[in-house]
């Protein structure tokens, strides 16, 4: 083995600080013994270029008899992987005939179900269309009656106006044809008086 530093100046070193030659050696091969148990461990370890070359030549054997054992498999396995295939693709072409009828008479029956709304719909639209136009023209007709009913509250006003004028016209005319009574009847029983007196 070869060490990788030298000892003898290594114990000159250690002379010079203060070790006497006898420590240093001691010192020097207590060393050189950690050194070699730490290299023997680490040579344990380790294999030779020889051991390498035959665990690497029977890793490839070994890789080899497994790629020979997935070619046999891979060829009778990938034959059962494409029936196994072909059955699931057939299957799956029912399956999608079968979605596919069951989508159509579902859009059928939408359809159909969507054209009795819009014709209930429809019916009700006209419907509501004539309630609305019958409403209409009875609100029209109940604001023609209001005007008329208006127009003959006013004429009434105006006639019960008229009325009262003339009441109070003829009350005025009464009175002054009785005052104009009453007069002459005193100027004549005035008259009466004094011829009898």
């Amino acid at each position: 083995r070869k060490l990788f530093f030298d000892t003898h100046a290594l114990v000159c070193l250690l002379e010079e600080n203060g070790f006497t030659t006898q420590q240093s050696e001691v010192i020097v091969s207590a060393l050189v013994k950690i050194m070699n148990t730490n290299l023997d461990m680490i040579y344990k370890d380790m294999v030779t270029k020889v051991q390498q070359e035959i665990a690497l030549q029977q890793v490839m054997s070994d890789i080899g008899g497994v790629k020979k054992d997935m070619i046999i498999l891979e060829k009778s396995e990938f034959s059962a992987l494409r029936s196994e295939n072909e059955k699931i693709k057939l299957e799956l072409q029912q399956i999608k005939k079968q979605v596919m009828d069951e989508i159509t008479k579902v859009r059928a029956d939408n359809k159909l179900h969507l054209n009795l709304e819009k014709s209930r719909v429809k019916e009700l639209v006209s419907f509501a269309a004539v309630q609305i136009v019958s409403f209409y023209c009875f609100v029209v007709q109940h604001a023609q009656q209001d005007r008329a009913l208006t127009q003959t509250d006013r004429k009434i006003d105006t006639e019960v106006a008229d009325l009262k004028t003339m009441l109070e016209s003829h009350k005025l005319d009464n009175i002054k044809y009785l005052a104009g009574s009453i007069f002459t009847c005193l100027t004549v029983a005035l008259g009466f008086y004094r011829l009898w007196i």
